[in-house]
């Protein structure tokens, strides 16, 4: 009866903590300690605040339940949460792609040394460039010269990419190079919002990684004398990166950015299959009557 108790207000108040719950069953006339409610919750998987959304969420969605007002309440919280801390929704290789600029330094002889990043937030698949500039154009030539030719030979489409708002990626499209060549390979465009705490969290964590394990290093032991050479090196810690590091994101699960690519794609075709069958059904659909109408203009 008490372990009942326990688990049934884990869904009913999802936001107690355990001395609150505690507290709140023993005006019941149910005697547990909060100890023994953490421990019952340990048992069934809800100890923590999100997990116990977790199974909210499914059990409303398998049994169609009515939501409370606190139920309400602390599942908007979380999702206000999410958006704070830059949480991304993916759903597979291809669905969403984070760019951004990196500031590398400056290099005697070369100049200002900056980086253009792009990772496919389900599999984490990265690529990188590096440019002697911070502009439009730049912004969209990595996407035609690195990644839009990985992700066709992949077969894969990219339907959409998050940005900041920076001015090498927002624009008027009638004259903006990247707007124009987003819209010419059919691409959405998704910015963070302005003067807002989330923010491209994947490529910053990313160029923390670079930063330290690949920069702080050659840097220290050799001197570069142009772009290209530099280049030669990023690519090659890039393709270890890729293809033999392994990551524990939430789609990895200890696999590389490419295993999980590779082994994840079809999730991306069959995603277009669906979009192609409800195409095709809706052009059905229109058909009768398109017909009805030639066959009116006809008779007239």
């Amino acid at each position: 009866m008490v372990e009942e108790a326990v688990i049934k207000f884990a869904f009913e108040k999802p936001a107690y903590g355990q001395l609150r719950v505690s507290n709140e069953l023993k005006k019941q006339g149910i005697i547990v300690s909060s100890g023994g409610v953490r421990s019952i919750w340990l048992r069934s998987n809800l100890e923590i605040f999100d997990k116990r959304l977790k199974a909210l969420e499914k059990k409303a969605a398998e049994q169609n339940l009515i939501l409370t007002e606190d139920q309400l309440r602390a599942l908007e919280k979380a999702k206000e949460e999410k958006q704070a801390h830059g949480e991304i929704v993916t759903e597979h290789p291809g669905y969403l792609l984070a760019q951004d600029t990196y500031y590398v330094g400056t290099i005697k002889g070369v100049g200002r040394i900056y980086q253009q990043t792009v990772i496919d937030t389900y599999t984490k698949e990265a690529f990188i460039k590096l440019y002697d500039r911070k502009n439009a154009l730049v912004a969209a030539d990595i996407l035609n010269d690195r990644v839009i030719p990985w992700f066709e030979i992949q077969d894969v489409r990219v339907l959409r990419i998050l940005t900041d708002q920076g001015t090498e990626y927002c624009g008027a499209r009638e004259d903006h190079p990247y707007q124009l060549y987003l819209a010419i390979e059919d691409i959405d465009h998704t910015r963070t919002k302005a003067k807002h705490p989330q923010t491209n969290g994947i490529c910053e964590r990313f160029h923390l990684t670079v930063k330290t394990e690949f920069y702080q290093t050659v840097f220290r032991k050799k001197l570069y004398k142009n772009l290209e050479e530099l280049q030669e090196d990023l690519d090659n810690w890039m393709r270890e990166y890729n293809e033999s590091r392994s990551h524990s994101g939430k789609y990895c699960f200890g696999r590389t950015p490419l295993q999980t690519f590779l082994e994840s794609k079809h999730l991306a075709h069959e995603k277009m299959l669906d979009r192609q069958h409800l195409t095709v059904c809706e052009v059905d659909s229109l058909l009768p009557m398109c017909l009805y109408r030639t066959v009116l203009l006809l008779d007239e």
